[in-house]
Order: C-alpha cells, then structure tokens, then sequence
C-alpha cells in the first residue's frame, strides 16, 4: 500500500469516527491552513492563493449551510459570522490583501472555541444531545 492510499485511509476513518464538534474543529483546521497558504502564496504564486482562497470560501459556506438556524442563538450568530467571512475572502480575492489577517484571527478563535466545545462534549456525553442545535 502507497504513502498516499495509507495517509487517505487514515484520513477518512479520522472523519468517520469523529463527533460532529470534531468534524467542525477539522474544518477550522483546513480553514485556517488555507487562509495561511493563501496568504504565503499572495506575492508569489497569485493562483496557488486563489485556488487556497476558493477552498476557504467553500469551506465557510459547508460551515454555515451546517447550522440549524431554526434552533437561533449561537447557529444565528455564527451564520452571521460565515456571512460576512464569505464575504471578507471574496473582497480578498478581488485584491484587498490586507482583510486576510483579521479573518484568519477570527477564524482562529472560532476554531479554539469548537475545539474547546468538542472536548467538553467529549468528556460529558449527556451534553451530546445539545449539540445537534449547532451543527445539523
């Protein structure tokens, strides 16, 4: 078995085996990746960071198409949030570098909190239930 068909399985059985919390703590993690490559790949590869750009961007909108806004609350917020990150990246991929930093700071936030909710979900299992309000 290949590297790549080992790291793939790895990969997948990681996901499937992943609370929903966990499965949005990795989408932050892709999503903060991106948004770093993209922004090493501004002044030297202007594709490479669009192409990083676009995957932010669908990953946002995967983020927020997972929200139960009908539950309101925190879901309302955060569809907030996604909104006007969406539209942050696309001012960014018109040319307006300079946004990058602040959604990659507020991307980092939303990330430690997922993460810190996933480990409380994790450690209190009657809380599980709960959760379903967040992430549909």
């Amino acid at each position: 078995m290949a590297i790549d068909e080992i790291r793939a399985r790895y990969l997948r059985d990681k996901v499937l085996t992943a609370s929903p919390a966990q499965r949005v703590v990795m989408l932050y993690d892709r999503l903060g990746l991106d948004l770093t490559l993209a922004q090493a790949g501004i002044a030297e590869d202007p594709f490479a960071a669009g192409a990083h750009l676009s995957h932010a961007m669908q990953i946002v909108a995967e983020l927020q198409s997972s929200l139960d806004i009908s539950a309101g609350g925190p879901a309302a917020n955060l569809s907030s949030i996604y909104g006007y990150l969406i539209n942050e990246i696309i001012a960014i991929r018109g040319g307006d570098h300079d946004r990058l930093p602040g959604i990659a700071s507020i991307v980092s936030t939303l990330r430690d909190a997922w993460a810190q909710a996933a480990e409380q979900l994790a450690n209190e299992p009657n809380v599980t239930a709960a959760a379903g309000a967040w992430v549909g």
